[in-house]
């Protein structure tokens, strides 16, 4: 699904790499529709979950968590080529089928509210710029590098993902408070 597309993906292909039967398949899920709504909720999910809002709970500088899961992004050709599976799905299903668009909505809205939150908290600690609107800028980051993604799988090019890397990871340098005075001397510069 990945590779091809959900309705390009060849369900004897999907079988076989799986290792099993259409039996087997149709004894847990009705359709491919449904397997494909277990692929969003138990895969995509999880692994934006383990990748973005575990790390993001409690963080004490959620700038240097948000950075660190930047800068982590695989830049395999392969990867790239690929593209992120969460966009990938959503763009290709969420105006054909309110099932897909509802549970691709979804892990946007936990990616969202899992930075939004963490930002906040990182405001109240003092840690993010008291100036930002959590909210918005939560949505700002997943667009730029959601469409960094976008751009370098259609580009084919890693480089377009380390350019995206080093942009959104000095915008999120940038939320950061200047230097209080007497503190350092000089307020800290997000890197470009």
């Amino acid at each position: 699904m990945h590779r091809s597309g959900f309705r390009s993906a060849d369900l004897d292909a999907i079988l076989a790499t799986a290792g099993v039967t259409k039996g087997a398949l149709y004894y847990h899920f009705a359709n491919k529709d449904a397997l494909g709504y277990a692929v969003v909720d138990e895969v995509i999910a999880t692994n934006l979950h383990q990748k973005w809002v575990q790390p993001l709970r409690n963080a004490k500088d959620p700038i240097d968590v948000l950075v660190r899961i930047i800068q982590a992004e695989s830049l395999k050709r392969e990867d790239v080529q690929r593209g992120c599976p969460l966009l990938n799905l959503s763009q290709e299903m969420s105006g054909l089928d309110e099932g897909f668009r509802r549970r691709t909505a979804k892990v946007y809205q936990d990616w969202h509210d899992a930075m939004a939150e963490a930002l906040r908290e990182g405001q109240k600690r003092r840690v993010v710029r008291s100036d930002i609107n959590a909210n918005e800028t939560a949505t700002f980051l997943i667009a730029a590098w959601e469409g960094y993604v976008v751009l370098g799988k259609n580009s084919q090019d890693p480089r377009t993902m380390q350019s995206g890397q080093k942009r959104v990871s000095g915008h999120i340098e940038s939320l950061r408070p200047a230097a209080r005075p007497g503190a350092s001397g000089r307020p800290r510069l997000g890197r470009r």
